[in-house]
């Protein structure tokens, strides 16, 4: 006899409340970092235009390393959360302690890398910059790359208990650190005058304390999934090959991405201050109308794979239905509510008209994009990551970003004369592109079959 509706509520891993607890602080903590970031290149700013220049630099080589350890802090995720979901509670611990061991070797041996590199980085890969921004560049990244094992650490710890459906943690210590980053800005750069030495240490510090927080909190036996009190690490390949399977496409999709926005960014330079401006503008703005995506996003891993691990793709569908709903329903209230704003904020900028104009006809058209196509095209292949088709979400992304985003870039911006408006065309054009294939690999169900434990 079938079970009864209440019966398979009641089965369910996560009820309303336990997915707004988990939803409700990623929402916090994303809003956190985009509000921290603008404060953090307010302060900055007063350093002056050679210092932020500098940093700016470093922050895109740091930026691509986030990616690289939130890859493969997700691999781990997506690994525990299946063991999980089996009810395998001691092997989806092990997951955990591989993946927070082997994150922290490799960041080590990228901090090394980054140091002996040094010349390198600021003479070849940032290429001809002026004497003074070199100079700010080079204290910068002295610094800051000393936070880059403790920033590894901080993204894998992050996942192991969003994977617990414990973002409450996460939020709590973003808040912390993010609290001692902005202070410690204040205090070193207005207080005692400093340069870009005043960024960077409360960046390493505030770094630092989060990571020793999050993985003391993770050394409680009696959490759901702790790692183990050792110094001792023997490398279990089975294991890390599982971790890999999903960090690696993921970390290599993020990496394109980062290289796509660099390439279109260097096209938009060619169109002008108004349009340089107008871009810079409508990408902070736009980050604020996506947010609400990007947190329930970082939630559908957790999610999903507990679903998977213990297949029962049924409720997966379920959740990935309810969780598209929620996602759909707060980015038109956020995509509204900015919006309504709008005039204010552009006014805020104090922008000339013409690039007042185009920033608001980019902020419309992103707005409409997002509502409609964002999440079929970013939140729907987390659902396929967390099931173990990490490959796929991969291909299709980096094919729709070299084809759609870069290619109808220079048609519709360069070669059709629609300037930095064509750019942003170009790229809900990629979203488009990406979200009909992933609509269409779902309903095939060709994700069903790549669950990794």
């Amino acid at each position: 006899m079938g079970k009864s509706k209440k019966e398979k509520r009641q089965a369910y891993f996560f009820d309303n409340k336990t997915l707004l607890a988990l939803i409700l602080p990623l929402v916090v903590e994303q809003l956190l970092a985009v509000l921290v970031g603008m404060a953090d290149s307010i302060m900055i700013a007063s350093v002056g235009e050679a210092a932020v220049s500098g940093v700016s630099l470093v922050d895109q080589i740091m930026v691509l390393l986030i990616n690289a350890f939130s890859a493969l802090a997700t691999g781990g995720a997506v690994v525990a959360g299946q063991f999980l979901g089996q009810d395998r509670r001691e092997e989806a611990c092990k997951s955990a302690t591989q993946m927070v061991w082997f994150i922290t070797i490799c960041a080590i041996g990228i901090t090394v890398l980054v140091y002996l590199g040094k010349s390198f980085i600021l003479h070849t890969v940032f290429g001809k910059i002026d004497q003074d921004v070199m100079h700010h560049a080079d204290i910068y990244l002295l610094i800051v790359a000393a936070s880059i094992p403790f920033m590894a650490l901080y993204n894998g710890g992050a996942a192991i208990f969003r994977t617990m459906g414990n973002s409450k943690v996460t939020m709590q210590i973003s808040i912390i650190m993010n609290v001692i980053n902005i202070g410690g800005n204040a205090i070193l750069i207005y207080g005692f005058h400093r340069g870009t030495e005043g960024v960077a240490i409360p960046t390493l510090v505030s770094r630092m304390t989060a990571a020793i927080i999050i993985i003391a909190l993770l050394c409680d036996e009696k959490r759901t999934l702790h790692i183990e009190r050792t110094w001792r690490y023997r490398i279990n390949w089975e294991m890390v090959k599982k971790i890999l399977s999903i960090g690696v496409p993921n970390g290599l999709e993020n990496s394109m991405f980062q290289l796509g926005k660099i390439i279109v960014l260097s096209l938009v330079s060619t169109f002008g201050t108004y349009a340089i401006a107008a871009n810079a503008v409508s990408n902070a703005i736009a980050l604020f109308q996506i947010l609400p995506g990007m947190a329930i996003t970082l939630a559908i891993t957790p999610v999903i794979s507990r679903c998977v691990g213990a297949g029962d793709y049924e409720q997966a569908k379920y959740y990935n239905k309810k969780l598209m709903l929620i996602t759909y329903v707060s980015m038109t209230a956020m995509v509204l509510f900015i919006f309504s704003l709008l005039p204010f904020i552009l006014n805020a900028y104090n922008l000339s008209d013409l690039t007042a104009k185009t920033t608001a006809d980019i902020i419309h058209f992103h707005g409409i994009g997002a509502i409609f196509i964002w999440p079929v095209a970013f939140s729907l292949p987390a659902t396929f990551r967390a099931a173990g088709d990490a490959k796929a979400c991969m291909y299709i992304s980096s094919i729709s970003m070299w084809i759609f985003r870069i290619g109808f870039s220079y048609v519709l911006g360069k070669y059709m004369g629609m300037g930095v408006f064509g750019i942003w065309v170009a790229m809900v054009i990629d979203w488009v592109f990406r979200a009909m294939c992933f609509v269409i690999r779902y309903f095939k169900g060709s994700w069903k079959k790549n669950a990794i434990v």
